[in-house]
């Protein structure tokens, strides 16, 4: 039997509409979903921490987001830093000298005790200007910072 062009045509979009209809039907991709009260706490804990980075440095401040048996490590490349103590005195002899610094967080997210952000930190030193992209992976229990990775890279 013989098929007209129309026949094969109207074939066609009868095929491709079932196709589509059956695509709609396909359960889509779930969107980010909203974090829990702890997880917004851990956000909101770590983000607090990152807009303490301003001149004149709260080192106080900033030693009390950090738990007192926190391990830091600066960078990827770098030595882990044992203690609250010790954390900020390596962080006082970086940035210390600092007539400007930012910590400016573009992006944040939160699993569990796990916050991770992306940044960009800035700081005005008195022989140079730095400016770091990082993204850091902090690890809170009870609302402190237990331990706190730093990775940079260029861009």
């Amino acid at each position: 039997m013989a098929h007209s062009r129309q026949d094969v045509a109207r074939r066609t979009f009868l095929a491709a509409a079932g196709a589509g209809a059956a695509a709609a039907a396909l359960p889509r991709p779930a969107a980010a979903a909203a974090p829990t009260a702890a997880e917004q706490a851990n956000l909101d804990a770590v983000n607090a921490f990152c807009a303490d980075w301003k001149v004149p440095f709260d080192w106080d401040r900033l030693a009390s987001a950090l738990a007192a048996d926190c391990k830091y490590r600066p960078t990827q490349e770098a030595p882990l830093i044992e203690g609250r103590d010790a954390s900020i005195a390596m962080l006082r002899d970086f940035a210390g000298a600092a007539t400007a610094c930012a910590f400016e967080v573009i992006d944040s997210w939160a699993r569990g005790p796990v916050v991770v952000n992306d940044r960009l930190d800035r700081f005005v030193l008195p022989d140079r200007t730095l400016e770091i992209p990082v993204v850091g992976i902090f690890f809170l229990v009870d609302g402190k910072i237990v331990e706190w990775t730093d990775y940079t890279f260029e861009i």
